[in-house]
């Protein structure tokens, strides 16, 4: 569990030098390593070198054979999905260095604050590998691929993920069985906010508030089956559980426009071969979630187009999803999504 005891006075198990040879017991020792939270690893590890808990890439399996945990499967879902962001910063320490955002017109520190938000992602993973019960294998990681090709797109997609992490976490906060991992995820997101918050104040120069609530998904694993398109087909260890359970395979859409508050958008399918069985006789909505509301609008699929609800606070992130039911109230009622649609800063709220 994430609320560790400690015994004053008793000394911890001396972890091996994480360059060491890791092994699949070593991982599923929580003694094993920088503990997050005690030591400064997980803040100020300057190295090139991926840092621990990325030296074993393979799955780790069950070491006991007792029921899984309540909460392992919501544990499974965000260590994959940890692995995708903590391989992305590590990505953008590998590729870039402070000159590369300094001449790209960004702030000197940059690239030091990226290291530093990738060791808080590696400490994230770590935990997130400890709260899995040993009764439950832990993924490990997949080959991936992110769309980037200078800083500036680096850091715009970095905006993104932050910005998803923060909606996919109220997500899965809400499908938790435990008030431990209900209490983690909260924490987790925090951090993500001051991530997120750096970002928008440093990088963008842009008002970072969000209004009085951030936006509350509730179907966190339609945002996680998202981001397996940055996952390389057929890379991932073979025990690896499927990402995300349960995997909906939903079409994917995007909106194209100026993805603001009032306006008329294009829907568009990411996959042209892969779109929903709209129904005759069947009314469908577009369903915009902002905040901790959300608002429906008639959608004609006939037409592909659908406006942004006027009421909605130009600030934070929408989220929107087709749905047979006004309100999606279900996972089942939604028939394609999300899309996730930036209000600030600009240069991310319209797609071309």
């Amino acid at each position: 569990m994430l609320l560790f005891s400690v015994v004053l006075g008793v000394a911890l198990p001396t972890a091996r030098p994480q360059d060491e040879n890791v092994t699949a017991a070593d991982i599923d020792n929580p003694d094993f390593g920088p503990i997050p939270g005690e030591s400064s690893y997980y803040t100020n590890y300057t190295g090139i070198k991926p840092p621990f808990p990325d030296r074993y890439n393979d799955s780790v399996p069950a070491s006991s054979s007792g029921p899984p945990g309540p909460d392992d499967a919501l544990w499974q879902n965000l260590a994959s999905a940890e692995w995708i962001v903590y391989r992305f910063y590590q990505k953008g320490v590998e590729t870039f260095s402070q000159s590369d955002f300094i001449e790209a017109g960004f702030p000197a520190n940059t690239y030091s604050r990226l290291m530093e938000i990738r060791d808080n992602e590696a400490g994230h993973l770590r935990i997130f590998q400890d709260e899995i019960s040993h009764d439950s294998l832990k993924p490990g990681p997949c080959e991936y691929s992110y769309p980037f090709t200078d800083p500036k797109s680096y850091l715009e997609l970095q905006t993104i993920i932050e910005l998803s992490s923060m909606a996919f976490l109220t997500g899965l906060t809400q499908t938790a069985q435990l008030n431990s991992s209900k209490g983690a995820l909260v924490a987790a997101a925090q951090v993500e906010t001051r991530h997120e918050v750096w970002s928008l104040m440093d990088i963008w120069k842009t008002d970072p508030f969000a209004g009085p609530f951030d936006t509350s998904f509730p179907y966190a694993t339609e945002i996680l089956q998202v981001t397996n398109d940055f996952v390389i087909p057929g890379s991932c260890p073979p025990n690896n559980p499927v990402y995300p359970v349960p995997y909906q395979n939903l079409p994917q859409i995007e909106a194209i426009g100026a993805a603001a508050p009032g306006n008329r958008i294009e829907l568009e399918y990411l996959n042209q071969s892969h779109i929903p069985e709209f129904k005759t006789n069947t009314d469908y909505y577009a369903v915009f979630f902002h905040g901790v509301f959300n608002i429906s609008v008639p959608y004609d699929p006939s037409t592909n187009y659908t406006t942004i609800p006027s009421a909605f606070e130009d600030t934070g992130l929408i989220i929107g999803v087709l749905a047979d039911t006004r309100g999606a109230p279900t996972l089942d009622s939604v028939v394609a999504g999300p899309m996730v649609l930036v209000q600030k800063p600009s240069v991310l709220s319209v797609q071309s």
